[in-house]
């Protein structure tokens, strides 16, 4: 194998497929990069088996061939190579010669025989989404995506699509974030992709208008944006029926501007008792909610002007889950609703119907 390549395409392909690599692997060929030489292009691809991602990078190909070089040497020498021409070539010995301007590299490499394929999913079904809408989706959901493996399902987001309308949904049994987008399909699809899987996807993908394919089949989802594949196994089993515990009726809603909320909600939590779960208590009346917090250190109090229709209410919460709400909401203004001090309270957009956060409250002791 020998080819040329600039170094910048080089380091955006290795940077690329790295996010699929995991720093150590049962497997030493998973510690790699997979390269191969194809026509004015080399083929880049890193897995961990559940996920693999591979892109094109433009080169000049002297010779074919294809090996596996350690991805993390790899990644270190080509990002300290002057900003010129990188040339790779393998010689004798299982061994690649990287050369740049003054500097020389050997490096070992594996056979390329051993490593993964990327799964063969097919084309029954595709679906296109502008990147930009996308890389909003996940931003607004994958926040609210589990860590407990005992629950492996809630690990990841259900993307579903029902009468042209797709919704993404996640729960860590805490909170829930929803958000909808129309979508120009007559499929209707429900599958579960990993958290991991779409927050990889989006630092690949852009903010630009320009369209991200989506295909699956039954265990695994495909994404292709410009030059890049990115491959992942879908979670199995039911996801939760989310809309049975959204609350459908409340007895107290505000209104309130968003940022005014969060950076009094941010203020209050300082005093918070426990710094994980940072409990704050909310009194709503007269217009005003206001927000108090003590610890040994002190205490606090926060008053934010609403708009309120209903009855007074006492209610607390891990400020985190607020917080992290308040912040990927988009509009100037949010709309809460609330049933009781036990029940959830529903965050939702005060103009564009098209997302629901549901937040779980902290029993106040009595």
């Amino acid at each position: 194998m020998h080819f040329r390549c600039e170094k910048r395409d080089l380091v955006e392909g290795v940077s690329t497929v790295q996010k699929a690599i995991l720093g150590k692997s049962p497997m030493a060929v998973l510690e790699g990069i997979y390269i191969e030489t194809g026509r004015n292009e080399i083929i880049m691809r890193g897995s961990d088996i559940d996920l693999s991602i591979e892109t094109l990078i433009p080169t000049t190909v002297l010779e074919e061939g294809r090996i596996v070089i350690d991805s993390k040497l790899f990644g270190e020498i080509i990002r300290k190579l002057p900003d010129s021409t990188i040339e790779l070539a393998t010689m004798d010995n299982n061994t690649v010669l990287i050369s740049c301007e003054n500097s020389e590299f050997n490096l070992l490499y594996l056979n390329a025989e051993e490593f993964p394929m990327l799964p063969d999913i097919g084309r029954q079904e595709r679906i296109a989404i502008k990147e930009h809408v996308f890389k909003n989706l996940i931003r607004a959901t994958s926040f609210a995506v589990a860590q407990d493996e005992t629950r492996p399902i809630l690990m990841g987001v259900l993307f579903e699509v029902k009468n042209k309308v797709l919704n993404m949904v996640a729960l860590d049994g805490f909170r829930l974030a929803l958000k909808s987008e129309y979508l120009e399909t007559n499929d209707d699809v429900s599958v579960v992709i990993p958290g991991k899987t779409l927050n990889e996807v989006a630092k690949i993908i852009s903010d630009s208008d320009e369209d991200l394919f989506i295909s699956f089949n039954d265990n695994h989802i495909l994404f292709e944006v410009k030059n890049t594949k990115v491959v992942s196994r879908l979670l199995s089993g039911n996801f939760i029926k989310y809309e049975s515990i959204i609350p459908a009726d409340h007895k107290l809603s505000f209104k309130v501007k968003r940022t005014v909320f969060a950076q009094s909600i941010e203020r209050a939590s300082l005093m918070a008792k426990d710094g994980s779960s940072r409990l704050i208590k909310l009194n709503i009346e007269n217009d005003k909610v206001v927000i108090t917090s003590n610890s040994q250190f002190g205490k606090v109090r926060e008053e934010v002007d609403v708009t309120m229709d209903g009855d007074a209410l006492e209610i607390a919460f891990n400020a985190n889950y607020l917080l992290d709400t308040l912040k990927i909401m988009d509009e100037e203004e949010v709309i809460v609703e609330m049933t009781s001090s036990v029940s959830p309270t529903i965050l939702r957009n005060s103009v564009t119907d098209n997302c629901k956060y549901m937040v779980l409250p902290v029993r106040l002791a009595r």
